[in-house]
C-alpha cells in the first residue's frame, strides 16, 4: 500500500550513536503540553535523537519554546523573532525577548536573518531587527541562529558591519560551496536540514561534503523540510536519523563517528551538557 501524503514517515532503526536535532519547531509539529513533548522526544529517542532544540519564529511561540524546554530535559530552546515577523518588531518584543533570551535551557538567539523569498517585511525591517539580535546574542553570551534565504551577501555584509558573536549557525544551510567556504573561513557552523538529501540539490551537497565535520549539525526544521525519500509528509525530530545517514553517504563518513561528531559540535556550540549539569547542581 502507497502511504498517504500526510502521513510520517515510519520511525528507522536507531543510529549507532545519538545525534542532536539542532533545530526543529515542536509546536508546529503538533505538540501542545508536557506530554505531547515527551511522546515526540520518544519517537526520536528510538531513532537516536536523543536532544532537540526548539527554535521560535515569534514571540507566542518564543515564550512557548522557553517553557517547553523546562518539560523535559531532552528539549533545549532558541529565542528570536523570524525575519518575515519583523514589520512590527517594537520594544515590547524586544524586552520579552531579552528576558527569555537569558533563562538557562535557552541555548541560542534565533532565528533570526534575512529572508527575502517571502515578501512579508520590507528589508529595512528584515535588516534593523536582524542587527538587534546579533547584538543580543552577544549580550547574553549565547550563539546565533540565522535564517538566510536569497539573502547570503546581506546577510554576511551585516555579521561583519555588527561583529558577529562567538558563535554563528547558519540553520538550514541552503548555500553552495562558494558560500559554505566563505562562511566555514568566518568560523560559523553549518546546519544542514531534509534539502541536503534531495537529490536535484547537487551545489548543496557539494556544499555539505566540503564543511568540516567540528563546523557541521544536522537537524530537521521540523514539521518542513522531511529529507528523502519522505519529501512532503509530516517532519518530526526523528528524521534527522535519515538526514545523518544521507550525509555520512555523501561525504564518506562512518555513521556512528559522524552522529558522534555531530553531537559533539552541538555541545560545544550550545553548551547542552555544561546547561544540564549546571542546573543539575543548582548553579
Amino acid at each position: 500500500m502507497t502511504p498517504r501524503r500526510g502521513e510520517r514517515p515510519p520511525v528507522p532503526e536507531p543510529l549507532p550513536a545519538p545525534v542532536v536535532d539542532a533545530h526543529t519547531h515542536l509546536d508546529a509539529c503538533g505538540a501542545k503540553d508536557s506530554a505531547e513533548v515527551s511522546t515526540m522526544l520518544d519517537r526520536a529517542a528510538a531513532a537516536g535523537v536523543d536532544r532537540v532544540i526548539t527554535v521560535a519564529d515569534d514571540l507566542a511561540s518564543a515564550r512557548w519554546a522557553a517553557e517547553a524546554s523546562t518539560w523535559d530535559d531532552r528539549v533545549f530552546a532558541a529565542v528570536a523573532v523570524h525575519p518575515t515577523r519583523t514589520s512590527t518588531f517594537g520594544e515590547a518584543e524586544k524586552s520579552a525577548l531579552e528576558e527569555l533570551a537569558r533563562a538557562p535551557r535557552v541555548v541560542a538567539v534565533g532565528e533570526t536573518g534575512l529572508d527575502y523569498y517571502w515578501d512579508y517585511s520590507p528589508p529595512e525591517a528584515q535588516h534593523a531587527a536582524f542587527r538587534w539580535h546579533i547584538d543580543l546574542a552577544k549580550r547574553v553570551g549565547k550563539p546565533l541562529m540565522i535564517h538566510d534565504r536569497d539573502a547570503h551577501a546581506d546577510v554576511l555584509r551585516i555579521l561583519t558591519e555588527e561583529g558577529a558573536p562567538e558563535q554563528v549557525v547558519f540553520h538550514c544551510f541552503s548555500g553552495d560551496l562558494e558560500f559554505a567556504k566563505a562562511c566555514v573561513e568566518r568560523g560559523f557552523v553549518l546546519s544542514f536540514a531534509g534539502p541536503v538529501t534531495f537529490r536535484n540539490a547537487a551545489a548543496l551537497r557539494e556544499a555539505a561534503a566540503y564543511t568540516p565535520v567540528e563546523q557541521l549539525l544536522v537537524e530537521t526544521d521540523a514539521p518542513f523540510l522531511t529529507p528523502h525519500p519522505f519529501r512532503g509528509r509530516p517532519n518530526e525530530p526523528y528524521c534527522a536519523a535519515y538526514t545523518l545517514r544521507d550525509l555520512a553517504a555523501l561525504r564518506g563518513d562512518d555513521v556512528a563517528e559522524l552522529a558522534g561528531a555531530v553531537s559533539a559540535t552541538a555541545d560545544r556550540v550550545f553548551r547542552l551538557r555544561s546547561v544540564t549539569s549546571d542546573l543539575a547542581s543548582g548553579e
